[in-house]
């Protein structure tokens, strides 16, 4: 029996979505049914034992990633919402999948032997447990940034270096093209493949892939040549780091 969550707070789209599941799938029993993100918090923070959650992205109190960042669970999410807008946001927050309102049953089955496939391949004693791991460790591979108006869906494999200049952390992509980034250069280090990128200084971080080399600098630091010189950055790893940035080039 799989044991599953619901958060939602509309009525008609509740009723719908556990008629769906029903009829898609006879194990899964619905254990709560929540709705609205304080409500989600606490449940959650007290009652952290369930296999799947299906959640609404929009409450009317919040955004139901407010839940899953303050109440600390791990249990997968299938994100389900009328808009496409929070896609990508949605897997930094233990999302498997993301389904669109109305929900389908072809749509739903899809997601859920998703989530089997997932659970099957981290075989063990522990299945559970490692899916949960995997999705906290997975990195990302795009960005979310923003230019004027525009919000761009970057390829994190294009992305060349973060940087942060008045409190305020920029992206400049493979093109020469800059951005704006919505977290700080802590947030962003902390998501990223740390194979590939590095964070050299309190102001950088840099994609080993745009790095055509390094030379000393002031004798104890290292200045980093990128590959592109349109992008007139003067890049130092401090002292501290230079040894970590040096077998983090050799070992790559």
């Amino acid at each position: 029996m799989l044991n599953a969550i619901i958060i939602e707070d509309e009525k008609l789209t509740l009723e719908n979505l556990v008629s769906t599941i029903h009829s898609v799938a006879d194990d899964v029993k619905i254990v709560a049914s929540l709705g609205s993100v304080r409500e989600s918090i606490d449940f959650l923070s007290t009652n952290p034992t369930a296999d799947l959650i299906f959640s609404d992205v929009q409450l009317g109190d919040g955004l139901s990633f407010e839940i899953f960042n303050q109440s600390g669970s791990r249990i997968p999410v299938i994100f389900i919402t009328g808009y496409d807008e929070f896609m990508l946001n949605a897997f930094e927050y233990n999302g498997i999948d993301y389904l669109l309102k109305p929900i389908e049953a072809d749509g739903l089955h899809k997601a859920l032997t998703k989530y089997r496939m997932l659970e099957k391949h981290f075989t063990g004693h522990t299945p559970l447990n490692n899916l949960l791991q995997y999705i906290g460790n997975h990195k990302k591979k795009r960005i979310v940034v923003k230019r004027g108006m525009e919000n761009i869906s970057l390829r994190l494999e294009d992305t060349v270096l973060f940087y942060t200049e008045n409190k305020i952390v920029y992206v400049i992509d493979r093109f020469g093209k800059k951005y704006l980034a919505d977290k700080n250069l802590a947030e962003m280090e902390e998501s990223l493949d740390e194979n590939i990128f590095f964070r050299a200084n309190r102001q950088y971080i840099v994609n080993i892939n745009f790095i055509k080399g390094f030379k000393s600098y002031e004798k104890v630091k290292l200045q980093i040549d990128l590959t592109l010189p349109e992008i007139n950055h003067n890049i130092i790893v401090s002292q501290e780091t230079a040894p970590q940035f040096r077998d983090w080039m050799y070992n790559a």
